[in-house]
C-alpha cells in the first residue's frame, strides 16, 4: 500500500518577496515560449526560472539546469525560499469556475511525500497513460540539478466515508497560509498543517485513508518516472544513507468519491484527408455511429464546449467544411471489433475514438507519429483550424471529458489510456510548495 510522509517544504517567504501570485507559476507543460518570457518579466524570483529555465545566450542548452540549480541555492541562503521547521502536510484549495460554463467548484487535497514504488502488479502507485522519452529526460537533467521537486504529481484516491473531505475542510476553515489568484482565474490557497501541532489527528486521517487504496496518477506521469530513474541512480551511489528523501516524490493527493474533479477533454483534428477522403468519412460514419447532422458550427461548438456535460456517453461531434454531424457510438458494434486491453479501457470514449479514426480515416498510431492527427483543448479552435484549412486539418472530432471513475478503473485493470486522454483542470501551482530531497 501507498507510504505517505509528512515533509519540511520549501516556500517563498513574502516579506522577502512580496505578493506571491507574482514568483509562482504554472507547471512546465502548459507554459509555452510567449508564457514562459511573461513569466520571466514578472518577477526576478518567479519559479518559471527553477521549473522551466530558459536557454540564454551564449550558453550551451544543459547550462540552463546549472543555472537554476546556482538560483535555488541562492534564494535559499537570501532567505527567498525557507524551509518550514516541522515536518507537515500542506492542505490546498483551489476554487475555479468549469471552462465553458458558469458552474463554480471548489476542490480540496493535501501534498504530502509518496514513497515511490516501480509500477506492476501488487504496485501501490498506478499509471494511467503512456509517457514520452522527451519529457522524461528534460525533468530528469533538471531534478538531478537542483535535487528538488518543483512541482507535483498529482494523485487520486477513493474515500467513501468522507473522513478526508471533513479533515480537509476543517484546517481550511482557518485563515490561509497563502492566497493567491492565477492568470485563469482561480483561487489557490495553502493551509501547513504540522504533523505534531494541532492538526496533527487530521494530518494522521489524511495520511491514513489516503494510503488505504493504491493511489492513481492523475497527472504528472513524466515526473514520476524521472523520479524512478533518480531513485535509482542515487541507490547506486549511495554511501550509508537511512531512509533517503530521494526515495520520495512530491505529490497532490485528490480524493474522488466526496468531491467533484474536472478532466476537460482534447479534441482531435485530422489532417490530409483531401475531398475524397472527407466524402468517404461522411458517408461511411454510420458503420460505427448514430449520426445525427447539426444545423451549422454553432450548434456543434455550444454541445462540446462546457465541461459540465457528463463523458463516458460515447457522444461525438464532428466537423468538416462539408458541415457537421452528432456522433453516437454504436456499442454493439464496437464490441464486435478487436480491440486491446480489459473491459475498462475498451469503452472508453477515447478508444472508441482511436478505432473509427483508424477504420473511417486510415489513423493509426503510424499516422499519428507521422503528424496526421493533432490536438486542442479547444473546441472552438479545432473548429477553426478545419475552416482554414490550417495544417492541412480537414476534420474535428470533439469529445466529452473522461469520468474519473474511468480513469481509476483503467489503471486499476493495469492498462493505460490512448494518448491525450485526460486533462485534470486547474493545474496545481509550481511555486507554492517545493520538496527537497533531505530530510
Amino acid at each position: 500500500m501507498p507510504q505517505i510522509r509528512a515533509f519540511r517544504a520549501l516556500r517563498y517567504d513574502p516579506e522577502k518577496v512580496g505578493d506571491l501570485s507574482r514568483v509562482v507559476c504554472p507547471p512546465y507543460d502548459v507554459i509555452g515560449p510567449e508564457l514562459q518570457q511573461k513569466l520571466l518579466a514578472r518577477h526576478p524570483a518567479n519559479a518559471v526560472r527553477l521549473d522551466l529555465p530558459d536557454v540564454q545566450a551564449g550558453e550551451q542548452p544543459d547550462d540552463r539546469y546549472r543555472r537554476a540549480a546556482r538560483l535555488l541555492h541562492s534564494w535559499r541562503v537570501d532567505g527567498t525560499l525557507r524551509r518550514d521547521p516541522q515536518p507537515s502536510i500542506y492542505v490546498y484549495e483551489q476554487t475555479y469556475r468549469v471552462p465553458g460554463g458558469t458552474q463554480v467548484r471548489t476542490q480540496r487535497g493535501f501534498f504530502a511525500r509518496l514513497k515511490l514504488e516501480d509500477f506492476g502488479p501488487g504496485a501501490g502507485v498506478l499509471p494511467h497513460e503512456h509517457t514520452l522519452a522527451a519529457p522524461k529526460e528534460d525533468r530528469y537533467k533538471l531534478m538531478r540539478a537542483t535535487n528538488v521537486n518543483t512541482s507535483p504529481v498529482v494523485g487520486i484516491y477513493p474515500d467513501t466515508s468522507g473522513g478526508s473531505v471533513q479533515a480537509l475542510a476543517a484546517i481550511s476553515s482557518r485563515r490561509a497560509d497563502a492566497d493567491v489568484a492565477d492568470d485563469d482565474g482561480v483561487r489557490h490557497r495553502l493551509w501547513v498543517a504540522a504533523e505534531d501541532g494541532p492538526d496533527s489527528s487530521f494530518v494522521k486521517l489524511l495520511i491514513d485513508v489516503a494510503g488505504k487504496k493504491p493511489i492513481t496518477i492523475a497527472d504528472g506521469h513524466h515526473r514520476y518516472e524521472t523520479a524512478l530513474r533518480y531513485r535509482d541512480e542515487r541507490r547506486a551511489n549511495k554511501a550509508g544513507e537511512d531512509d533517503p528523501a530521494y526515495e520520495f516524490v512530491l505529490m497532490l493527493f485528490l480524493e474522488t468519491t466526496k468531491q467533484q474533479l474536472t478532466v476537460l477533454p482534447t479534441h482531435r483534428v485530422v489532417r490530409g484527408l483531401g475531398e475524397e477522403g472527407v466524402h468517404d468519412l461522411l458517408a461511411h460514419a454510420e458503420w460505427f455511429f448514430d449520426v445525427t447532422p447539426v444545423a451549422g458550427r454553432a450548434e456543434l461548438e455550444a454541445a462540446f464546449s462546457s465541461a459540465d456535460v457528463p463523458g463516458g456517453q460515447g457522444r461525438f461531434g464532428l466537423w468538416t467544411r462539408q458541415g457537421g454531424l452528432l456522433l453516437s457510438a454504436r456499442r454493439d458494434v464496437f464490441a464486435a471489433t478487436q480491440i486491446d486491453g480489459g473491459e475498462a479501457v475498451r469503452r472508453l470514449d477515447v478508444t472508441l475514438l482511436q478505432v473509427a479514426l483508424d477504420r473511417l480515416c486510415g489513423v493509426d498510431k503510424s499516422a499519428v507519429t507521422a503528424g496526421r492527427l493533432t490536438y486542442s483543448k479547444s473546441a472552438a479552435e479545432a473548429l477553426d483550424w478545419v475552416d482554414a484549412a490550417r495544417d492541412g486539418a480537414d476534420a474535428a472530432f470533439l469529445l466529452d471529458g473522461t469520468p474519473v471513475a474511468e480513469i481509476s478503473a483503467v489503471a486499476g485493470e493495469g492498462d493505460v489510456m490512448p494518448q491525450k486522454s485526460t486533462y485534470f483542470f486547474p493545474k496545481a501551482l509550481t511555486g507554492l510548495i517545493i520538496n527537497p530531497h533531505e530530510w
